[in-house]
């Protein structure tokens, strides 16, 4: 499961991240709301935790923009007491509402909750497949193996999260920036040969050649894509 945490203060954004990582949770982070409707728009996104008052954009107007193409879970965060803040929020289509300073256990509860609500509420023909296909790749993300022709695969978690990228976005080109804030979640710290090293290695395992890759391409002067044909290029 895929978790948005918008706060403009970074040591909250840090604390929860770190709190639902360690329950199992992939954890997108944004500074603000603008950053926050980039990352909602480019990625799955399976709940959003976010602070009403962010700069660039507050939680309402994200909130708004949000639910004219989504119904995922929206918990708000909030420094306001104010009930009408709350009644508010509610009523433009927030989920659950939490003021700070918060329990960061009870935070964790309430994403479980909303989470497995959200997923009762979907038929099993809308439920999502644990599993994902491409060519004789598959991974399994509720127990975070992959496999290659159903044998399994040895990642690093670095990988495993590289290779599960690729493989949810199939034939689209990525830089090797996009890829390191993907599977990083950061920006600071953007360095090339690491995004590099990382595809050596996806390509050690996944590929019968890896000179001659059938899945992971290079596209000159661009980046990576995940590009199946069975013929070597």
């Amino acid at each position: 499961m895929n978790i948005l945490i918008a706060d403009d203060e970074e040591d909250i954004r840090n604390l929860i991240k770190i709190s639902l990582e360690e329950n199992g949770y992939t954890v997108l982070t944004a500074q603000n709301g603008k950053e926050a409707w980039d990352i909602l728009t480019a990625q799955k996104v399976d709940l959003a935790i976010l602070d009403v008052m962010m700069p660039m954009m507050d939680g309402f107007n994200l909130l708004r923009k949000i639910r004219e193409y989504s119904t995922i879970p929206v918990i708000f965060l909030t420094a306001r007491t104010d009930d009408m803040y709350k009644v508010l929020g509610l009523g433009l289509g927030a989920d659950d509402y939490l003021s700070k300073p918060f329990s960061i256990a009870e935070l964790v509860a309430r994403v479980g909750a909303q989470l497995r609500r959200n997923h009762e509420y979907l038929s099993p023909r809308e439920r999502p497949s644990s599993r994902i296909t491409y060519g004789n790749l598959s991974i399994d993300k509720e127990k975070c193996c992959a496999f290659k022709d159903g044998e399994p695969i040895e990642l690093g978690a670095k990988e495993y999260k590289m290779l599960l990228h690729f493989m949810e976005h199939p034939e689209r080109v990525f830089t090797k920036r996009q890829l390191y804030q993907a599977v990083w979640d950061e920006e600071y710290y953007f360095d090339d040969n690491t995004v590099m090293v990382h595809i050596s290695r996806i390509r050690n395992r996944i590929e019968d050649d890896p000179q001659k890759p059938k899945y992971l391409k290079t596209i000159r002067g661009i980046g990576y894509k995940l590009h199946y044909t069975g013929e070597t290029s």
